[in-house]
């Protein structure tokens, strides 16, 4: 059901109950692996492996999290330690094949998902991953192939329906990958990437309109990249709509303020658009501040146009003095 913040919640109040519980603390820890909480989860596989240090279930998707963090030293210690373990499971092979792929070796992770599906056919994790490294290899046939079968093994899955739009898009076949972000938003109506993806398709198609709706439903739903907020400003001001516009580069703005982003194209973007609409509404002070503050981190180009709206802005300031 994807209900994974309820599942977390209970398996929790469980974990009370139950502390010294393997199967309660392995259930936890993929609750928040499906919620993107990787700090939370790794705690919880780490607890887990200090437990039952044999233990190899569930330890992929503690692969998983550790290839995502880039831990190339840890990654490296679970490999092994899983081979010693057994190094003939199905879990152990998708293991090492992360960490080739975490080492950009895709042939050999290619060789090891393989070995994990001569073990286990029906192994969802090694089909959905050895897609992502043919991608990686520029054969996006075989990765097709590979997110087909992960599909046709359990069609629940959304991260094999999302892996499909990427990969046609990649092709640029936007109405075939506006068919499979469909099925990924509708296994996980509350994941932001899944709605930011199904925008940039309708985008891509010129549909502004829906691309605005999906962009809206991706930040009501925590778009933790702030994608949606900078491209739901831009999409306003395509359509003339400059207020919309300017709250959401101001949201974006204050976001990027909060995680201590100073710099980059898309604050550079918004203080441009917001010192211009300022200036436009009357709000001489504000386009000042925020000229200046382009002035510390835009490039040439932008420190020149800053320069110059600078000047016009004390310009008419001394006008309306006289």
């Amino acid at each position: 059901l994807q209900q994974n913040s309820e599942a977390a919640t209970m398996y929790g109040r469980l974990q009370q109950t139950f502390p010294n519980s393997t199967y309660v603390l392995a259930q936890l820890a993929t609750a928040h692996y499906q919620m993107r909480e990787f700090d939370e989860s790794q705690a919880c596989f780490e607890g887990l492996l200090k437990v039952d240090p044999y233990r190899l279930d569930h330890v992929d998707t503690y692969s998983n999290i550790l290839y995502v963090k880039e831990s190339k030293r840890a990654l490296s210690y679970v490999a092994h330690n899983a081979v010693m373990i057994d190094k003939y499971r199905p879990e152990t092979c998708c293991i090492i094949g992360n960490y080739y792929s975490l080492k950009a070796e895709h042939e050999k992770a290619v060789l090891y998902f393989q070995r994990a599906l001569r073990l286990d056919r029906n192994y969802l994790s090694a089909w959905t991953l050895m897609g992502h490294e043919h991608v990686e290899l520029k054969n996006t046939g075989a990765a097709i192939h590979a997110y087909r079968q992960a599909v046709d093994i359990n069609s629940r899955d959304y991260r094999a329906w999302y892996a499909l739009g990427q990969t046609y898009e990649i092709l640029q076949m936007p109405f075939y990958s506006l068919f499979y972000y469909r099925k990924a938003t509708a296994l996980r109506p509350y994941d932001a990437r899944m709605w930011s993806a199904l925008a940039g398709c309708y985008k891509q198609l010129n549909r502004k309109a829906e691309a605005i709706r999906c962009y809206e439903r991706a930040e009501s739903n925590n778009d933790r990249e702030g994608i949606a907020l900078q491209e739901l400003a831009r999409l306003h001001h395509e359509s003339g709509n400059d207020v919309q516009a300017a709250n959401c580069y101001a949201r974006n703005l204050a976001r990027r303020d909060a995680q201590q982003l100073d710099s980059g194209a898309d604050t550079i973007e918004a203080l441009k658009f917001l010192a211009d609409y300022c200036k436009r509404r009357g709000e001489l002070e504000q386009a000042q501040q925020l000229c200046t503050r382009l002035l510390d981190c835009g490039g040439s180009q932008d420190v020149e146009e800053a320069k110059a709206t600078l000047r016009d802005i004390r310009s008419q300031m001394g006008a309306g003095r006289t």
